[in-house]
């Protein structure tokens, strides 16, 4: 498995389990808004920080993309 991929788990595991969110909700709401796409894109600053500040920046993300939706 890829260290990017591993990397996607690890966060959508983290927003799920903080967010308290079925595992269906929480895919529909990533999907939705790339949110895979966007950890992908910053791998590289993202998996050298910690759950609760990649959870922050998920939700600011989120929060960007339902603003210009």
């Amino acid at each position: 498995m890829s260290k990017t991929l591993d990397f996607k788990i690890f966060c959508f595991e983290a927003y799920k389990a903080h967010h308290k969110m079925k595992g269906r909700d929480a895919m529909d709401l990533f999907k939705k808004y790339n949110v895979f796409e966007y950890l992908t894109s910053c791998y590289d600053v993202l998996h050298t920080t910690g759950r609760e500040y990649i959870i922050e920046e998920i939700d600011k993300y989120i929060n960007a993309r339902k603003k210009t939706a």
